[in-house]
């Protein structure tokens, strides 16, 4: 079997594959002070109560935008698997053009989405990932990764607005019953909520226009099911497309017969 890990600013994500079928998968708070002998205990745990061992795994898959959990998880990996372990970067394959001016800048979550998304709804197509940041990328028709967007998470923005203003406080990430708030905590949902579904519609609107084309947009991360039902370009949500990703990557550079 292959375990696949995204670690995102916020939160990380592991999946267990047998063979192309997710069969089971985790979302963890990212830590990144956590060491390798605390993630080699976690891992193994989390295998463990699902009733699976770290025997079973032939092979890992790991994107990281945390340099310290990418050096820890890297080392439990190539300590306890007994397999090649593949941490997406620059020299992995991943049949994909990188057209932008500096290709190496790109974020591995962002490639491993660009190659999921393409694979699974064709091209071109745009991938909205919801985390700490939004992250917008595009696909063009060829199959080539032509650069997105960077915007502030939801809760990222929240963060700002409480840090920065006396009188507001935190509130939950629910869409209030109309934009129209009642009261200020109805009135801080509605912009945190429908604002970012605005600026996400607005930024691929955008995008759509340039491609000139027909495109699907799918999205993931943690808060699309929050944001995606009051989006109106977002046709789909695929929770589990950056996973797929590092499923797909690793089965480029190894074969599937090695997972």
């Amino acid at each position: 079997m292959l375990v696949a890990i995204d670690v995102g600013n916020t939160q990380t994500v592991m999946g267990l594959y047998d063979g192309d079928e997710l069969v089971d998968r985790w979302r963890l708070s990212t830590d990144p002070d956590r060491t390798a002998d605390e993630y080699k205990l976690l891992v193994a745990g989390l295998l463990r109560q699902d009733g699976h061992a770290l025997e079973e795994v032939h092979g890992a898959a790991l994107s990281s935008v945390v340099p310290t959990a990418k050096l820890a998880l890297t080392a439990v990996a190539e300590e306890v698997i007994d397999g090649t372990v593949v941490v997406v970067g620059p020299g992995v394959r991943t049949g994909m053009a990188i057209n932008i001016d500096n290709p190496r800048e790109v974020g591995a979550d962002r490639v491993v989405n660009s190659v999921a998304a393409s694979h699974r709804y064709g091209t071109p197509v745009v991938s909205v990932d919801f985390g700490t940041s939004t992250n917008v990328d595009v696909v063009d028709a060829t199959g080539a990764y032509i650069g997105g967007v960077i915007a502030p998470g939801l809760e990222v923005s929240q963060d700002a607005l409480i840090a920065r203003t006396a009188a507001l406080r935190r509130v939950e990430t629910t869409p209030p019953g109309s934009a129209i708030g009642k009261n200020t905590v109805e009135a801080i949902q509605s912009g945190l909520v429908f604002g970012h579904a605005g600026l996400v519609d607005g930024v691929v609107g955008r995008i759509l226009d340039e491609l000139d084309a027909e495109a699907a947009v799918v999205a993931t991360g943690g808060l699309a099911s929050t944001i995606v039902p009051h989006c109106r370009m977002v046709s789909s949500v695929d929770e589990d497309l950056t996973l797929d990703g590092l499923r797909l990557i690793y089965e480029m550079n190894l074969g599937s017969d090695d997972g």
